[in-house]
């Protein structure tokens, strides 16, 4: 989707740059008409070819031919965007407006794209010039991935971990939420983890990023599911997790923890409210918890 806005502007600061008292008065002449005449007769097709040109004059003389060809009609009046879908297109505009020449000419597409990219919404931009007077920009926005929260605060981060700034961060509720520091850009792998193991995945409210290396998962049930470091062992902790939920039963039974940091072992804790203790395959004292 795109959309075209027609620009009615103001003055603007001229451009940025070493010029004598009296700029006109160096380029004015019997040249300067022969200069600007080819802009004027070739149209859009011809000032691409004109511009190419003019990039092999002098500094001076160049400067003041492009704003001499600014002047003649070739100056920035309209901005083309394409995707966006959530972010406002207002900071597009402005980034693409902020340089310091209105002239077609002398339009930094790199420094506007590099503004483009300071945008938090933004994962990548393209910039380019469609004559006679407008600018094209292509944005890729980045997609909203996980809930983070961390220190009292909800924030919408994408895969990369970069913070989305949202009015109503309750539009994503159906995203996974990480607690605690780092787990921003730490997301990405838990929910690679948990796309193996939909058994398990289906089971999960959250997950606490612990001691910046491991993730404590929270299930919808109430109980804790604590991984090891490791990724490797912890995605094979999980999927014996799994199996072993599945052959006995282990979510929803009354269980307040379940621990598999150690590859050869899966300790769980009792809930003190029970009466009974759940039945168990083996089991053994084991810190207030026990072995299967």
């Amino acid at each position: 989707m795109s959309e075209r806005i027609t620009l009615k502007r103001g003055k603007r600061p001229p451009p940025q740059r070493a010029r004598p008292s009296a700029p006109r008065a160096r380029v004015k002449g019997p040249n300067s008409g022969r200069l600007m005449a080819p802009a004027v007769s070739l149209g859009a097709a011809g000032i691409a070819l004109f511009a190419a040109w003019l990039y092999q004059l002098p500094d001076k003389l160049w400067m003041a031919t492009a704003v001499g060809v600014a002047e003649a009609g070739f100056a920035v009046k309209s901005v083309e965007v394409t995707g966006l879908k959530t972010m406002s297109r207002l900071p597009v505009y402005t980034a693409a407006l902020d340089g310091a020449s209105d002239s077609m000419l002398l339009v930094d597409l790199d420094d506007v794209r590099d503004r483009l990219l300071m945008l938090p919404w933004v994962k990548d931009a393209s910039v380019g010039r469609r004559l006679p007077d407008t600018l094209s920009i292509e944005i890729t926005e980045r997609k909203p991935y996980a809930i983070w929260q961390y220190r009292g605060a909800h924030r919408l981060v994408d895969m990369d971990g970069a913070v989305l700034p949202s009015d109503d961060i309750t539009r994503y509720a159906k995203l996974p939420i990480v607690v605690g520091k780092g787990a921003n850009t730490e997301a990405a792998n838990l929910i690679a983890l948990l796309h193996d193991y939909p058994a398990a995945a289906k089971h999960v409210a959250g997950a606490v990023w612990i001691g910046e290396r491991r993730w404590d998962l929270k299930l919808k049930s109430g109980e804790t599911l604590a991984l090891p470091d490791d990724y490797a062992e912890a995605k094979n902790a999980l999927g014996n997790f799994v199996r072993i939920d599945r052959d006995s039963g282990l979510v929803d039974k009354g269980f307040t923890r379940f621990d598999m940091r150690l590859a050869d072992r899966l300790t769980v804790r009792i809930s003190q409210n029970d009466k009974k203790p759940p039945v168990a395959r083996q089991d053994t004292q084991a810190s207030g918890g026990t072995e299967i």
